[in-house]
């Protein structure tokens, strides 16, 4: 006797404006989730803020547990980039943080001012500034650097959140 087959997971179509989007049910959520015009629009200005934030910071050296003003380690960095710079605040460690925010991300859909995590224990994180490119705090004896995001860090990245919602 042969085992049932499971079955595929089930889709949900959502109506955006005159479009029918198909996503998967864990995207489904965010989908549904209508989000205003306006908060959208917030969202983005202050993205925009937390980037500005962090490009001040490129040249300060790393540092275990810093959250600035002057050393940082890499979700210091992002939370003190939310916070002073976009009034959003943020957990302190990386996972916290991937917890805290409820609007994930994917590779492709990430925008200005998304934290991007890397390894399976997201253990290492960085703020996306567009085109390819992310600010983040290395590592021991580094700078805070910005950095084009090559296939290493795909391989890599283990998940991404767009705080400010």
């Amino acid at each position: 006797m042969r085992a049932a087959e499971p079955e595929a997971a089930p889709r949900t179509t959502s109506q955006q404006g005159a479009q029918a989007i198909t996503v998967a049910p864990e995207t489904a959520t965010l989908v549904s989730a209508k989000i205003s015009a306006s908060r959208k629009a917030k969202q983005k200005k202050r993205a925009a803020a937390a980037v500005k934030y962090a490009y001040k910071q490129i040249g300060d050296p790393y540092r275990y547990g810093g959250t600035g003003p002057k050393s940082w380690d890499c979700s210091g960095l992002a939370g003190g980039a939310w916070r002073k710079g976009a009034g959003v605040k943020l957990p302190r460690t990386t996972q916290q943080i991937y917890r805290a925010v409820k609007y994930k991300v994917s590779w492709k859909g990430a925008v200005k001012g998304d934290l991007l995590f890397f390894y399976s224990g997201k253990s290492h994180m960085g703020i996306y500034v567009g085109k390819g490119y992310m600010i983040h705090a290395p590592s021991s004896g580094k700078r805070v650097k910005k950095i084009k995001l090559t296939g290493y860090y795909k391989r890599n990245f283990s998940g991404a959140v767009r705080p400010g919602y």
